[in-house]
């Protein structure tokens, strides 16, 4: 566009004596052009002594415009700013990423959402308190808070118990083995309820009892059937519930291993006092499942006060701080020392080397016991599985390592058939 749109004259009658330009009043003045001749001053800003304007075609001074204002305006650009915070999260409708709600597919929906019920039993906990040392001798016999007084009764009157039981006969005994089982099992599922756990406590109830009687009846041969009914009964259980959130898969197998760890391996007590009954002798059961009571007996009491005396290697730290390997040495020689003692006058096992070769089974099998009971109570987070043991706590605290020493004593008992 030609900057000619902005010229005029004042007339048509070719009068310039105004020159071109543009004239914005008082203020500024005429703006002109380079080419127009004119006499109008050049165009200023108000008032300031600023002076007249250069022409654009004169070459640059350099010089800055003097300002009266001594405000810094450069000053504001270097105070701190205040970062620009982002929101949190932006929620647009539903937010799918709202662990409020997020819900455990595994856990039943009446759960409380507190860590210590998870039914994996995964909870989180702190490095295990050490034991107070009172000197370089390792910790007091029988560890803090236990009664020993009481403990020692209760176990003499066990023993007693167990003892007339013998004596009288072998069902007898077979009714206290079906008593400890069961109350065995009803502190287990308590104690499992208790954390979280929803195990199927009448179908585990009934196949933990019914396993040991159908050993004394039927043998050995009844206990797998024993064991797949009552898996049966305890899947096909889980499906008459109304969502996935009853946890059929932890509750299954919590229940499965209470039918395995106490059922099935307390049932080999009923097959020991079997041959008492239907086996090669009147005393073989009951003989052998005396010296299996005696040689227990003897290695916890032997571990308890040799590791608690000269015990400084833990076992398995993480487990049971308190066991050592020097309680488990100490524990093996009194079971092998009490089974030569009482051996003498037992009419089954009757030599040197039968009362050796038990005593070595319950040493090693009784510790790998007691530890497989302490894992689990870890992992639950409980101290005993119940109270009804005076001193000792539950039947399960009580009998735990009778129940890996039974199925070993059992089949040490028909490889080396003492009777003969």
């Amino acid at each position: 566009m030609s900057d000619d749109i902005w010229r005029r004259r004042d007339d048509d009658t070719g009068d310039n004596s105004k020159g071109y330009g543009t004239d914005f009043g008082s203020d500024f003045g005429t703006v002109q052009f380079a080419d127009d001749p004119t006499s109008e001053p050049a165009m200023s800003f108000g008032d300031a002594d600023t002076g007249n304007l250069p022409h654009w075609t004169e070459p640059p001074t350099s010089e800055l415009p003097a300002l009266d204002d001594d405000t810094d305006v450069w000053g504001t650009f270097q105070q701190p700013s205040e970062p620009t915070r982002r929101p949190e999260r932006l929620v647009i409708g539903t937010d799918p990423t709202d662990e409020r709600r997020r819900q455990t597919r595994d856990t039943p929906s009446d759960f409380p959402r507190d860590p210590s019920r998870d039914v994996t039993g995964g909870v989180p906990r702190s490095r295990p308190q050490q034991v107070r040392r009172t000197g370089p001798r390792g910790p007091r016999p029988g560890g803090p808070g236990r009664d020993m007084p009481t403990a020692v009764s209760t176990a003499l009157i066990l023993l007693a118990v167990f003892i007339g039981a013998i004596m009288w006969r072998p069902a007898a005994v077979m009714l206290i083995v079906l008593a400890v089982v069961a109350l065995a099992a009803v502190e287990f599922f308590s104690k499992v309820t208790e954390k979280g756990y929803r195990p199927a406590t009448f179908a585990g109830l009934i196949t933990c009892a019914a396993a040991p009687l159908a050993a004394y009846w039927m043998g050995d041969a009844a206990l797998p059937l024993v064991l797949a009914f009552g898996f049966l009964a305890t899947s096909i259980g889980f499906l008459g519930a109304t969502s996935i959130q009853s946890g059929p898969m932890p509750n299954v197998a919590i229940t499965t291993m209470a039918m395995m760890w106490i059922g099935l391996m307390g049932s080999f007590a009923a097959l020991i006092l079997r041959y008492s009954v239907n086996g090669a002798g009147a005393h073989v059961g009951t003989d052998t499942l005396f010296m299996v009571v005696v040689a227990v007996i003897a290695n916890d009491v032997g571990g308890l006060f040799v590791g608690s005396s000269v015990g400084r290697t833990p076992l398995r730290e993480w487990v049971s701080p308190n066991k050592t390997v020097e309680g488990v040495v100490g524990g093996g020689i009194a079971s092998i020392v009490a089974l030569i003692v009482f051996g003498s006058q037992n009419g089954t096992w009757n030599s040197m080397t039968e009362w050796i070769a038990l005593g070595v089974v319950v040493a090693v099998m009784a510790p790998l016991g007691d530890l497989v009971e302490s894992m689990f109570k870890r992992n639950l987070d409980v101290k005993d599985f119940g109270s009804l043991v005076a001193g000792h706590g539950g039947v399960l605290d009580r009998f735990d390592g009778f129940l890996f020493v039974l199925p070993a004593s059992y089949y040490l008992m028909l490889v080396m058939q003492p009777w003969l």
